[in-house]
């Protein structure tokens, strides 16, 4: 019987990207849901092998313009509590951060931009030993306090909190190391031209990055996603 995966999309320019050729090849069945689907609030998030829960520019703490927000926390926090696999996504990695107990809020600074993450050394040796030295797209605004009981995996030069995990099944990822080769990269530049000016770039560089440096990303991203997925629990 085949491994089952549902990827959650809060916004349909914000998908799985290049993780999805790591997950299928791992022998999981993938099937996606929008949260503006009308089946999103029945939907049993446990039942599924392995969950991804992407981004979106909404804030974890919108719950009342996003009353879908309260109800995937319940669903996530009932996941987590049975240490099912579970991966977040910048707005995703928040929502794993929040339904373990932390503060999610708005930071200081935009993130916009290819840079590395720094990894932490009780890290080097884990999925996110690929990512050493690699640029990746960042695009945040929003932070999060470290729940407790995880294992902070990664920073940055503007954010302290990039990656965590919760025993080998719970990966939280602020950063994008998924795009670098998807063009919904384009509907991104569209969506929010402000945040890569706020961050101090512009287009016309970010653009130039991204041709430079996404595929080096994606493919470190990819070998991260692979061997997080060979050693689950």
């Amino acid at each position: 019987m085949a491994k089952t995966a549902l990827i959650v999309r809060h916004v349909p320019y914000e998908g799985v990207a290049a993780y999805r050729e790591p997950i299928e090849a791992a022998g999981y069945q993938v099937d996606r849901i929008d949260v503006a689907d009308p089946a999103f609030p029945d939907l049993d998030l446990c039942r599924y092998d392995l969950l991804i829960m992407m981004g979106g520019p909404m804030g974890v703490y919108e719950q009342d313009s996003y009353p879908w927000i309260t109800i995937q926390l319940q669903k996530l926090a009932q996941r987590l509590e049975a240490g099912r696999p579970t991966l977040g996504v910048c707005f995703g990695a928040q929502m794993i951060a929040a339904a373990l107990g932390a503060q999610v809020y708005a930071g200081p600074a935009k993130e916009v931009g290819f840079h590395p993450v720094t990894i932490r050394a009780s890290a080097q040796d884990g999925p996110l030993r690929h990512l050493i030295d690699v640029p990746v797209l960042h695009w945040h605004g929003d932070t999060f306090t470290l729940p407790a009981d995880v294992k902070l995996l990664a920073s940055s030069h503007v954010y302290d909190h990039q990656a965590f995990r919760r025993g080998r099944n719970i990966l939280a990822l602020q950063f994008h190391a998924e795009m670098g080769l998807d063009p919904r990269f384009d509907d991104w530049l569209a969506q929010w031209p402000g945040a890569v000016v706020e961050a101090g770039g512009d287009e016309a560089s970010l653009r130039a990055d991204h041709d430079r440096l996404g595929p080096g990303a994606v493919a470190a991203g990819q070998a991260m996603i692979a061997q997080w997925l060979r050693e689950l629990d």
